[in-house]
């Protein structure tokens, strides 16, 4: 009976963080001007597919040296659990290359993104993924040595979202701005979102599906902890009104506000007293509005959705920030190391960082990122995918 409750516990995590899918694609929807909408939606859906045979073949047993190459018999052992955890922790890999997708919207082609995705989600994820959830190279053993704790992220401001974020920046730096985003003369072309209703639909699919993200990352009902949902709630509400506060009221700012508040909280949920969760929360909220602020006027950065920010920054600030709101002194539950959360958070960063320049670079070289200056002029909705996001339009029915 234990068993098959955590079967469906994990199953029901599952499905949650699968529905966050669908808030990425929303989220991203509407963001990107009208003629991207429908490349935005497929990009989606078709990078879970191909998260889901690189994952099943290769990065899943690269993570946990577990593979199903065996008889569907064998495989329903303890109710199928090592199953739906797979089916869970895929839904995790799978957000790589959805945050990806945010920051190389509207002009990059579909299938080197495709073929991006394969080589994200069955090689450089779960080379981290394995080191700091599996203690895969001996990373963990070092620092609970050194340091006295091994790097802790209970749901992934790191393994998931500082890597997808700065892998995602990786990709904006070689695919360059959008055309006409910069002007020589220093004048930037404003591209305001093209629907604040799909926009918000979206960041409201993804803060409901975060509470499975997280309180199923316990991944057993023995294991399940309302600090862990407190915790989250109060990160999205420091996250939601420090955005309010930083972006003046704007929509955009306001919707992703409660994200980087949700990202930043993942490593430490189980550790921090609720009240440390609101800091790092309201932390996060202030950071994503600054740094996206600064990356798309100053740094000139096109990062459309603003995923390095909201996914790279952010989960950094979770990871050392686990190291800080998690000890007792600060009424957290304590047994974890900021030296330990600094150089696992560096790791992450690093491996990112260097696998997404390696994959796109390659990319790049040899088939080629961007649509043409004429695909990008008439959008990736009728470039890539023959039909708009509203067709009676264009044919006047």
């Amino acid at each position: 009976m234990t068993k098959s409750a955590d079967v469906l516990f994990v199953l029901l995590g599952a499905i949650m963080v699968l529905a966050m899918h669908a808030g990425f694609a929303f989220l991203e929807v509407g963001t990107v001007r009208r003629k991207n909408q429908v490349n935005a939606l497929v990009k989606i859906l078709s990078d879970f597919a191909m998260s889901t045979i690189a994952y099943f073949f290769i990065g899943y047993e690269l993570a946990y040296g577990v593979d199903f190459f065996d008889s569907a018999l064998a495989l329903t052992v303890d109710n199928g659990y090592g199953l739906v955890k797979f089916f869970f922790l895929l839904t995790f890999a799978a957000a790589i290359p959805a945050i990806v997708s945010g920051g190389i919207a509207e002009r990059s082609k579909f299938n080197p993104q495709l073929a991006a995705t394969f080589l994200l989600v069955g090689f450089v994820y779960p080379l981290f993924e394995g080191i700091a959830w599996n203690s895969n190279l001996g990373f963990q053993g070092w620092l609970q040595t050194r340091f006295g704790a091994q790097f802790h992220d209970f749901a992934g401001s790191v393994v998931v979202h500082a890597v997808g974020g700065w892998i995602g920046l990786a990709a904006v730096l070689l695919l360059g701005p959008r055309r006409g985003r910069y002007h020589r003369d220093g004048m930037i072309a404003a591209h305001p979102p093209s629907s604040i209703p799909f926009l918000a639909l979206g960041a409201w699919i993804l803060t409901v599906g975060w509470f499975g993200f997280n309180v199923m990352s316990a991944q057993n009902l023995n294991g399940i902890s309302g600090l862990v949902a407190v915790n989250s709630l109060m990160a999205m509400v420091g996250g939601t009104l420090a955005a309010l506060l930083a972006g003046r009221n704007d929509p955009g700012f306001v919707h992703n506000g409660p994200l980087a508040g949700l990202v930043a909280v993942c490593a430490g949920s189980d550790l921090m007293h609720p009240i440390g969760a609101l800091a790092v929360g309201a932390v996060a909220g202030f950071l994503f509005v600054y740094l996206f602020t600064l990356t798309q006027n100053r740094w000139k950065i096109d990062d459309v959705l603003g995923v390095w920010p909201l996914h790279g920054l952010c989960g950094a600030w979770g990871g050392v920030a686990a190291g800080i709101f998690g000890q007792s002194a600060l009424g957290g539950i304590g047994g974890i190391s900021f030296m330990a959360q600094v150089l696992g958070t560096g790791l992450g960063v690093a491996i990112a960082l260097a696998g997404g320049l390696a994959v796109y670079g390659a990319a790049k070289t040899l088939i080629g990122l961007r649509l043409t200056p004429e695909e990008e002029f008439d959008g990736a909705d009728l470039t890539l995918h023959r039909i708009s996001s509203s067709p009676e339009k264009e044919a006047g029915w």
